[in-house]
């Protein structure tokens, strides 16, 4: 199974993606670690990417899925998959499921002030929210709501998914 942590930059993808794979003894990927270089530039100058420039990237992030199922590996995948056309590009099976991590802008705000060492630029919120489609009940993803410490939206996760107990 490949689980996927999304939301907005700030809302704590990386986080609880790694702290949900320590839990799981499962391998964690980093999303941004897929980014072309051109693409890092373009957020560190506070330019939001387009589709056009998400293209490459989104087919890397599906190869790591796809690879991961092949040979069975369990992984925990963090990226924003902002868009539902971007979430059905990496739902490759029924093996892929997808948790969005939900919050208001200012709790969103407030965790990406606080955070240190991320080359996404954090003016660039605005056009993470005016990307942002919400997955729709048809889309089968679990949704978290913001606002409590990691070790708890873990827990909630996990029993949502079907996880606890399968460590």
């Amino acid at each position: 199974m490949v689980v996927i942590i999304f939301g907005v930059s700030g809302a704590g993808k990386t986080t609880i993606g790694k702290l949900l794979a320590s839990e799981l003894g499962w391998t964690f990927y980093e999303g941004d670690d897929f980014h072309p270089a051109r693409n890092i530039d373009k957020m560190l100058n506070g330019i939001p990417l387009t589709d056009k420039d998400r293209g490459p990237w989104l087919a890397s992030l599906r190869e790591v899925i796809e690879k991961a199922l092949t040979v069975g590996e369990n992984a925990v995948l963090a990226c924003s998959a902002l868009k539902r056309k971007y979430r059905d590009d990496l739902r490759v099976s029924g093996q892929v499921r997808f948790v969005f991590l939900h919050g208001n802008r200012s709790q969103i705000e407030k965790q990406l002030s606080q955070r240190r060492g991320h080359f996404m630029d954090p003016n660039l919120l605005d056009s993470q929210f005016a990307d942002l489609q919400e997955p729709t009940p048809d889309e089968d993803a679990v949704v978290i709501e913001l606002g409590r410490g990691p070790n708890e939206l873990v827990d909630e996760i996990s029993r949502k998914l079907g996880l606890d107990g399968k460590k």
